[in-house]
């Protein structure tokens, strides 16, 4: 075929070569592009995830500053319960006070502080406390303990009466009070 057969056949059917020479235009595009697809499905997922995180973000952030104020003051009511292991007088302050508002004869000493192995500023400070007196004491004491102004867990405590029903029970108490070294 010559070039003015090809012209020919060009200008008698301009439809068809129009619609063959844009089937080929096409189909190169979509190979050449079809590599891109999946990297750009992958970038629009990243782009989504970004969008919804920025969107939660948004969200969460309209009560933010409430939210700081609370812990700020949580903070700071946690600080007024924590108790300094080096005062050692002022640790002592606290037991007598329970022991005058409950009546209960009390001896009491401070175990040593373990050093802090985890990343908390927290550790617990050891005390072995024997209280004497009745029943409605021991207890009393013990509710005072729990509800007190100072965080406490009881490690373990041993009750035992002397003498009669009536006489007077002894409660050995091992604890902690959350506090710093």
């Amino acid at each position: 075929m010559t070039n003015e057969e090809l012209f020919a056949l060009i200008k008698k059917n301009p439809i068809s070569v129009a619609c063959a020479v844009l089937c080929v235009g096409l189909g190169a595009a979509i190979y050449f592009r079809a590599g891109e697809v999946p990297a750009a499905t992958e970038e629009l997922t990243q782009k989504s995830d970004e969008g919804q995180r920025l969107a939660a973000n948004l969200q969460n952030a309209a009560q933010l500053k409430e939210q700081v104020e609370a812990l700020a003051t949580a903070e700071k009511e946690l600080d007024s319960r924590l108790i300094r292991a080096s005062q050692t007088l002022t640790n002592y302050e606290y037991f007598y006070k329970l022991e005058s508002d409950t009546g209960a004869k009390m001896t009491i000493s401070q175990g040593g502080v373990s050093p802090n192995r985890g990343k908390s500023n927290y550790t617990g400070v050891p005390f072995s406390i024997t209280v004497q007196g009745t029943l409605a004491q021991a207890l009393d004491y013990l509710r005072r303990l729990e509800s007190g102004a100072r965080y406490c867990r009881v490690l373990s405590a041993t009750c035992s009466v002397s003498g009669d029903r009536n006489g007077t029970l002894t409660l050995n108490l091992n604890l902690e009070l959350l506090g710093q070294p």
